[in-house]
């Protein structure tokens, strides 16, 4: 029976996880569930952000399906005990080096969109992030320079390795999909960005099938304006996929409607789940959550660690019919509750 971890986390990560739990459920898999605080809601109960409970079990589950961190009461603690300390801890433990975000315009949603519907029209696009690197786990810190002012320092650095094995998921994603790769970087100026693009190159002799083409970060985020639907599959570094995702969530809609899977192979076994968005703490508890992204990143968890592509395209299928059904929560300009829009794509899976 294989076991989930539900890591529901702060704000509205509770919500929407359960949503998506529901879904689960419903499919009637045989799956177990074992739930643990993560972020701000573990801190209060145990002083840290990441307890040793709840780093066991995800380690021992065959996916995890989590909510959201981040919450303001916490800002003013050293960083090692703020929330987002235990998302950044639990991708290292698990080694979840590959970030796959997937964004898609769902068919009634070309309003919900700022862009235009004939620009929007056909985005069907996954971002490839690398999740362990970059700025985000090189050395930082703060120091006074020689003319006595506060500096503070983040180091950008990947090496090869980190950039091979990321950019072979890219390649085996868009190996399956339009045969489309598109590298970000900032090779023009970055010489982190450089070994990127070398390398990205140097493997691309093995994929002869796959179309590689390298962009700036600056021209891929007006790209991504200007033309999204030109996009097949990006892969790109910790940073400028954290920056690219959002922004690619917005042309599709809403940030609501984006999930992500995070692996630590190309086969996904023991990944981590999750909607992109934030914790919303400013909704929390109001009911107004879209918990879409959290069901989608379900379908994504059978997708991947569970290998159940036909369970995983009755959930996105479910979530597409309540759409088309006019199923909306606030953030798409409807008024379903967060319950409310569980139910419709319950209603629509049976």
């Amino acid at each position: 029976m294989p076991l989930i971890a539900v890591l529901p986390g702060d704000g509205i990560g509770p919500e929407v996880t359960t949503q998506a739990r529901r879904v689960l459920e419903a499919l009637d898999l045989g799956l177990s569930f074992e739930e643990a605080p993560i972020g701000g809601a573990a801190y209060l109960v145990s002083g840290r952000p990441l307890p040793p409970e709840t780093l066991a079990l995800a380690k021992r589950a065959d996916a995890v399906l989590f909510g959201a961190i981040g919450d303001p009461r916490f800002d003013a603690l050293e960083r090692r005990l703020r929330p987002e300390a235990a998302l950044l801890g639990i991708r290292r433990e698990l080694g979840l080096f590959a970030n796959i975000r997937p964004a898609k315009l769902f068919p009634g949603l070309d309003s919900a969109s700022p862009l235009k519907a004939d620009v929007v029209a056909g985005l069907d696009l996954v971002i490839v992030r690398e999740l362990t690197g970059d700025v985000y786990f090189g050395e930082k810190g703060r120091r006074t320079n020689h003319e006595g002012l506060r500096q503070g320092y983040d180091w950008m650095s990947y090496d090869e390795a980190e950039v091979e094995r990321i950019a072979r998921v890219g390649f085996e994603m868009a190996r399956r999909r339009r045969k489309k790769l598109c590298s970000v970087d900032k090779a023009n100026v970055l010489e982190t960005s450089q070994l990127w693009r070398d390398v990205v190159n140097e493997l691309s002799t093995e994929y002869h099938d796959v179309q590689l083409t390298h962009m700036y970060v600056d021209n891929a985020a007006m790209q991504l304006v200007r033309r999204p639907a030109e996009f097949d599959v990006i892969v790109t570094g910790n940073l400028f996929g954290d920056i690219l995702s959002d922004q690619a969530s917005m042309c599709a809609g809403s940030i609501g409607m984006l999930p992500s899977a995070s692996l630590s192979a190309w086969s996904g076994a023991n990944g981590m789940y999750e909607p992109i968005h934030g914790s919303a703490p400013d909704i929390a508890g109001q009911g107004k959550a879209n918990p879409c992204a959290a069901i989608l990143s379900a379908a994504m968890l059978l997708r991947h660690s569970l290998e159940d592509e036909t369970s995983a395209q009755r959930i996105e299928k479910a979530v597409a019919d309540a759409l088309v059904g006019g199923a909306r929560t606030p953030d798409l300009g409807g008024t379903h509750t967060t319950e409310a829009m569980g139910n419709a794509v319950l209603q629509a899976l049976r």
